[in-house]
């Protein structure tokens, strides 16, 4: 499947093309999107990710019917519910209740129905008596919660989102998440499109990266994130490789090389290695970079990851205002963070970057994912519930009750 769109040097060239219809053509297409194959099976969640102008947005308009691919053909079964743009389909100048009626109609609902389901819509949105004020008047994240909560306010087969709740409060935001999730539960198709790495590996069972309009790779929402930041630091032209480990799992090394990762360990106090830790223990992470040609800034960061990739605990030597200035080639420097594991029990792996600012995204030489894995395991703390130990203390007073107070009837 593909989409192109006419582009013309001049509104003239327009106006000429469609006076001569039998003459030469005085366009060129602007190919958005090219050799797009994708089969999305029922229940299925699907993130989307790319960068700007890599296409989504348009596949997703394409999957909703709401423009036509230039070749190619897409077909979906079931009731779609979209929400591609903050307010589209709303007027500004009619209530929000009003909106919900004519929004809700275009996705197929009759009077009745909207009428039925408009008290949960205006309690999911909560945005009080505004439902009754134009549009118009509305904060783009009022608009983003009505709009979420008619397009959610029946169970659709198909959902699709765009970013959109990007604009929303971090409440509404888990609100909204946890709506998604049960939907998903219940059977519903996700397609959703965000640059939030966690949201689609938390929520989603595959992504897919676009690139000039083209799929460069899906997969394991995991290896597909990694892929895409490791594409995203200094640009596209930077290398990025990813390597099998024995486990199974894609490691992705990407950067410029200036500076390479030579060992990673997890020690404890007294040097020994270590790849099965207790809860609470004292460890020390060594790092050794080697320098392979000179540079003039160097920061080593590095990120506890749990086995679904979401962010447990990061920090660089930027942050710790430790970071090193003109390093030659042939240098090695050593770094050892020293911090005790208070994850909770699991495995969990060890992510590094080396650039040069505070971020892989800018100066990138180089990053590791998966550098290492370990495991953390409870033997002689509280049994508790979570991804993190915080060592909490009890203190319980109990006071007795007024003997005044225990003979009143």
């Amino acid at each position: 499947m593909g989409k192109a769109y006419r582009q013309y040097p001049s509104r003239w060239s327009r106006l000429r093309e469609w006076l001569t219809p039998g003459a030469a053509p005085r366009h060129q297409q602007r190919w958005v999107l090219q050799g797009v194959d994708l089969e999305i099976a029922p229940g299925e969640a699907v993130g989307i990710v790319g960068s700007n102008g890599a296409g989504k947005s348009t596949l997703l308009k394409i999957i909703t019917g709401t423009t036509a691919p230039t070749t190619g053909h897409c077909s979906v079964s079931g009731l779609v519910s979209a929400l591609l743009e903050l307010g589209m389909g709303f007027h500004p100048d009619f209530t929000g209740r009003q909106n919900v009626f004519m929004a809700s109609q275009l996705l197929g609902l009759q009077r009745e129905e909207i009428e039925a389901l408009m008290p949960s819509i205006e309690a999911f949105a909560e945005i009080g008596d505004a439902i009754d004020q134009p549009v118009r008047t509305y904060s783009s994240g009022m608009q983003m919660r009505l709009a979420f909560s008619v397009a959610t306010a029946r169970r659709p087969d198909v959902l699709i989102v765009d970013e959109a709740l990007s604009v929303g409060d971090a409440y509404f935001q888990h609100k909204s998440f946890e709506r998604i999730r049960s939907f998903r539960r219940e059977g519903t198709t996700l397609l959703i499109v965000s640059h939030d790495r966690f949201a689609i590996q938390s929520i989603c069972d595959r992504a897919v990266y676009l690139e000039f309009g083209r799929v460069a790779m899906q997969g394991d929402p995991e290896t597909v994130m990694d892929y895409y930041h490791a594409r995203m630091g200094n640009g596209l032209n930077q290398m990025v490789r990813q390597e099998m480990m024995d486990n199974g799992k894609a490691r992705t090394i990407s950067g410029t090389g200036e500076a390479e990762v030579e060992s990673v360990r997890l020690l404890d106090t007294g040097g020994k290695a270590l790849e099965v830790i207790e809860v609470g223990t004292e460890v020390v992470l060594e790092v050794t970079i080697g320098i392979k040609r000179d540079v003039e800034r160097l920061v080593l960061g590095f990120m506890l990851k749990d086995r679904l990739g979401q962010a447990m605990y990061g920090i660089n030597s930027h942050r710790l205002k430790q970071e090193l200035e003109h390093l030659k080639a042939g240098e090695r420097v050593v770094y050892r963070y020293t911090f005790p594991m208070r994850l909770g029990t699991g495995n969990y792996s060890v992510s590094l970057s080396v650039s040069r600012l505070d971020s892989h995204l800018d100066g990138n030489y180089e990053w590791r994912d998966c550098a290492m894995i370990f495991h953390v395991v409870n033997s002689t703390r509280e049994n508790f519930i979570g991804y993190s130990w915080l060592g909490a203390t009890l203190d319980v007073e109990r006071t007795q009750e007024p003997e005044i107070m225990r003979s009143l009837p």
